[in-house]
């Protein structure tokens, strides 16, 4: 499972990213990146291998960024390099998201899009995604998000950025898991697991498959990628410690790999199975 984590807010947003990430590595990974808001201007960075090898980067730089994106990527299209590291971006580097799930429709997305003059630098499905948005883009990122969804099969949550409306962070869940946080004051988070928040704040939303939210500074706003009407989703205030985070609410982590056993099996085959064809398609060998 890869990890996400994304900030808006009042507080540097690089700290918060690499700390997100830290306690997200127990999920596995074998690279990382990140991307924050620089002067008008999208800044992204990107590793292969351990996260201290992105730590290490961000050490020498001294960003002053209050927004940004970061995750950890487990290969399973493409090779594990810093190429195919997210965050990924649109033909101009004005929008970049991070992805969680498995695009099973993005061989053909993929082939369309470059007939249509679209430029691809990895070999992942999530920056088929990055393209289609960036198609849709007509004034407002969650609009063009809403839109380019719809063309996907598949599992996802996602967190965007686009350089021209910088008060913003798009977040959506679909058969991925995706929470948001926030700390009065200081601004919204979004993680992949609550691991991330906890350093942070503990009052969350767990949002719901087909949930997209709008995150600014002092506001949260969430909506239904079919309607972009508000639905009400409520604050918890958890109780966890990181380490009962990490268990996912089990009492050991055995208990809480049996049981994920069937995601994990079904995670396996996404992408790679056709059940209509019978058809296999392992990348990865």
């Amino acid at each position: 499972m890869c990890g996400i984590v994304g900030y808006i807010g009042s507080r540097r947003v690089v700290p918060i990213i690499i700390e997100g990430l830290k306690r997200l590595a127990y999920r596995g990974y074998d690279s990382a990146g990140l991307v924050y808001l620089d002067n008008g201007h999208l800044t992204k960075h990107r590793a292969a291998g351990k996260l201290s090898n992105l730590a290490e980067i961000m050490e020498e730089i001294n960003a002053d960024s209050r927004m940004g994106l970061g995750h950890t990527r487990w290969a399973t299209h493409g090779s594990p390099t810093e190429d195919n590291a997210h965050p990924h971006s649109d033909c101009k580097g004005e929008l970049a998201i991070v992805h969680n799930g498995i695009i099973e429709n993005y061989h053909s997305l993929r082939r369309d899009l470059i007939k249509r003059g679209h430029i691809f630098t990895s070999e992942t499905d999530t920056e088929v995604l990055a393209h289609l948005i960036e198609e849709n883009l007509a004034g407002d990122l969650a609009a063009a998000v809403r839109l380019a969804v719809k063309q996907v099969e598949g599992s996802f949550a996602l967190g965007v950025i686009w350089a021209a409306q910088p008060d913003r962070l798009v977040a959506v869940r679909h058969q991925s898991p995706l929470v948001l946080g926030v700390k009065e004051g200081s601004g919204h988070f979004m993680a992949s697991d609550i691991p991330a928040l906890l350093p942070y704040t503990k009052r969350v939303i767990f949002l719901e498959d087909g949930d997209l939210a709008v995150l600014q500074r002092d506001s949260c706003h969430i909506s239904r990628l079919t309607d972009a009407g508000a639905v009400e989703r409520p604050w918890q205030e958890i109780s966890w410690n990181t380490s009962m985070a990490e268990k996912g609410g089990y009492k050991h982590f055995m208990l809480k790999e049996i049981f994920e056993q069937p995601q994990a099996i079904l995670n396996t085959f996404r992408g790679r199975f056709e059940p209509e064809t019978g058809t296999v398609d392992l990348p990865e060998i």
